[in-house]
C-alpha cells in the first residue's frame, strides 16, 4: 500500500470487486476518484476502507441509501476510522435486530393468512368482502400490520 494513487482495476482486484462495481459505486457518491491526463481513475488507498465498509454492510443486508446515508455524516468525505465504524455498526445494528424481529414473526406465521385479498385460502380466518383490503395498499396488507402496526412496502 506504499503508493499512494490506485487505478480502478488495482482498486477492484485488491477489494475483490468489479471494476463496474465501483464505478456504479462512484457514481452514487460512495467513493471518489481523480482523473489522470489521460482521463483513467485514480484513488486514493483510503478507498480500500471505504470500499470494505460497503461490502461489510451490504453483508449484512444495509442497503446503498442507508450506507450513503451513514458516509454523508462523515466530513469532508472522509473514509471511517474506527471511532465512525463503531457509531455506523451500532446503527445498523438496530435496524437488523428490527429485521430480524420481523423476519422471525413472518417465518412463525407463515402457514396462516396473510390478508392479500385473494380470497383463494379455503379456511381463510378473514373475510374480505368486495375486496375491502384493497384501500389498505396492495399484498400482504394484514400481515405487514400484524407486525409493525403500520403499512410499508417490505413485503
Amino acid at each position: 500500500m506504499a503508493d499512494s494513487v490506485w487505478t480502478v482495476g488495482k482498486v477492484a482486484k485488491r477489494c475483490g470487486v468489479k471494476v463496474s462495481t465501483l464505478h456504479f459505486y462512484e457514481s452514487k457518491g460512495l467513493i471518489h476518484s481523480t482523473r489522470s491526463s489521460g482521463n483513467q481513475r485514480l484513488y486514493k488507498s483510503d478507498v480500500l476502507r471505504r470500499v470494505s465498509v460497503i461490502k461489510a454492510a451490504q453483508k449484512m443486508g444495509i442497503s446503498l441509501a442507508s450506507i450513503s446515508e451513514a458516509f454523508s455524516t462523515l466530513p469532508d468525505r472522509r473514509t471511517p476510522t474506527q471511532k465512525d465504524w463503531q457509531k455506523l455498526s451500532s446503527k445498523w445494528q438496530a435496524e437488523l435486530n428490527e429485521r430480524i424481529g420481523y423476519l422471525e414473526k413472518l417465518r412463525d406465521l407463515l402457514t396462516g393468512c396473510i390478508g392479500c385479498g385473494c380470497l383463494s385460502m379455503k379456511n381463510c380466518p378473514i373475510y374480505n368482502a368486495d375486496d375491502k383490503l384493497n384501500t389498505e395498499g396492495s399484498g400482504g396488507v394484514l400481515l405487514e400490520k400484524q407486525f409493525t402496526g403500520r403499512k410499508s412496502d417490505r413485503l
